[in-house]
């Protein structure tokens, strides 16, 4: 009994599997037979959906983006040069060379409504001079869009509209030739601003310090030329950050060199004129009076030779403070388009409706099917129970 019981749990440790892994195979076979009855259907579906996606991908209109590239200078070199210049002529700039503003920050600048306001009332203009207005004027009447989005964005459309009977004409509308104001932006110009940022990307890389600018328009005429407004609008708005402290700083030693100078000159005229008015006089009183002033115009002159030097220092700070920028890429025309990717639109499109072809074959059908059959049988069972 013992021999036959072992014979038998060996039996079934080496039969369980084998027959686990045919139920395995089975199922799989089963699937496959599935998949391969609705081939048709899936080729149908999936050729459907590549019309679709070619119909789509042609619709896009096509977008070009021009990328500069920009090597920042090493502050360490430049700061050394500027201290061992301002060094030779006896002037200390107090160790600057300090970066105030990061790098991190260039794609937060290049976003902030300032900025943008700037390149409002840019002139742009296409290869065939079919375009010629500002860039305000460009994203607000030349855009290009596929004709399916006029469709979805009617129901917004007729809200909008709806709504703007209850504003007035300056709040609902923003001419381009309207005065702006960044404290208040109306709907089309923060409209404006927004797909503009959009269209700009800044990137960093924190290695080397390299700065990409790019720019995606739909003409790449301008896609180029704007690229390299805001290349030097960035490089413009970097330098007024960077050297601010130190131009306000140079602004105030420039207005006490000037009246330093004043109050030197005054004392120098005044000590001169009483000297020639008394110059045989040998009386103490007005010896005393003539050192007097001596001294006076000796103080002023070395207030004014000091503002002089502390003004030369701080020009040398605002120097030392300018960023400079080697264009390591320029701008220029780009000749493909980068966006629609067709061939992308059209993989995903096929993909997806494959995917759901036979995700509806192997699951959703069988349960739709059950379901119908469960229902028919629940109305029969009450038909029979009402007779």
């Amino acid at each position: 009994y013992l021999y036959s019981m072992s014979e038998l749990k060996e039996d079934n440790i080496q039969t369980t599997p084998a027959a686990q892994n045919g139920e395995q195979e089975i199922d799989l076979i089963e699937l496959a037979q599935k998949v391969w009855a609705g081939r048709k259907l899936i080729l149908k579906v999936c050729g459907i959906a590549a019309v679709v996606g070619l119909i789509v991908a042609f619709s896009i209109p096509k977008e070009y983006t021009t990328q500069v590239t920009l090597a920042p200078e090493t502050g360490g070199k430049r700061a050394s040069g500027m201290g061992a210049l301002a060094a030779m002529a006896g002037i200390s700039t107090g160790g600057g060379g300090e970066d105030a503003l990061s790098p991190d920050l260039y794609p937060d600048i290049v976003a902030s409504s300032p900025f943008l306001v700037d390149l409002f009332n840019v002139r742009v203009q296409d290869a065939k001079n079919e375009i010629d207005t500002t860039l305000y004027g460009y994203m607000a009447e030349y855009q290009r869009a596929p004709w399916y989005s006029y469709i979805i964005n009617l129901p917004f459309q007729a809200l909008g509209w709806c709504t703007s009977l209850f504003q007035s004409k300056e709040e609902a509308t923003g001419a381009a030739g309207a005065k702006i104001d960044v404290f208040r932006l109306s709907r089309e110009q923060s409209a404006v601003a927004s797909a503009i940022a959009n269209r700009i990307m800044v990137s960093i890389d924190k290695k080397t310090g390299v700065t990409t600018l790019a720019v995606t328009m739909q003409d790449p005429v301008i896609s180029a030329s704007l690229t390299d407004t805001v290349m030097q609008a960035l490089q413009r708005h970097i330098t007024e950050y960077r050297t601010n402290k130190a131009r306000h700083d140079l602004a105030f030693a420039e207005k006490l060199f000037a009246e330093a100078k004043e109050n030197y000159e005054k004392t120098q005229e005044a000590y001169a004129r009483y000297a020639d008015s008394n110059q045989n006089i040998v009386l103490l009183s007005v010896r005393t009076e003539q050192e007097r002033l001596r001294n006076e115009m000796t103080l002023a002159y070395g207030v004014y030779n000091q503002l002089s030097t502390q003004v030369t220092a701080a020009r040398a700070k605002v120097q030392e403070n300018t960023p400079i920028y080697t264009v390591v890429q320029p701008a220029s025309v780009p000749l493909r388009a980068a966006k629609p990717r067709k061939l992308m639109i059209l993989v995903g499109f096929v993909f997806l409706a494959g995917v759901g072809t036979v995700g509806w074959i192997l699951f959703v059908k069988d349960l739709l099917a059950n379901w119908r059959k469960k229902k028919e049988e629940e109305e029969t069972e009450a038909t029979a129970v009402a007779e």
